[in-house]
């Protein structure tokens, strides 16, 4: 049976000026795009412990997890540094919608890009073999 291996990117019309959103992007969260305009993430340059894996849910039609965006999705970007980001999006004057909080995964900390879209940040917890879960 042939099966999905992995997300091959994220596309987002923008509401207003794409130049401008992807110009938030670029200087908010460092996704500097290529010639072609497209980011490349590459995971092989992730240093937590499960290389860069990406995770697909569902939410339900009721549920108030993406508010207060009217989007029907919401990204998750994987961070390196939740506070050299949080510190970038403070000089910006783009303040946290939410965050951060520390999890059993990680730091995450959510905001709103200027289209009104619930942004996801979480860098993951570097495991060692103090910390694993068995």
């Amino acid at each position: 049976m042939a099966n999905v291996t992995g997300i091959g990117g994220v596309f987002i019309k923008a509401r207003g000026n794409a130049d401008e959103l992807r110009s938030w992007y670029r200087d908010n969260l460092g996704l500097v795009p290529e010639e072609n305009g497209a980011v490349i993430l590459n995971w092989g340059e992730d240093t937590a412990e499960d290389k860069g894996a990406t995770h697909w849910c569902l939410a339900a039609n009721d549920s108030a997890w993406f508010s207060p965006s009217q989007a029907t999705f919401m990204i998750n970007y994987r961070v390196d540094d939740m506070e050299g980001i949080i510190g970038r999006l403070n000089q910006a004057g783009t303040e946290l919608f939410q965050g951060p909080e520390t999890h059993e995964n990680g730091i995450f900390a959510w905001v709103l890009d200027p289209d009104g879209n619930k942004i996801e940040l979480w860098e993951p917890k570097i495991w060692n073999d103090n910390n694993k879960f068995e």
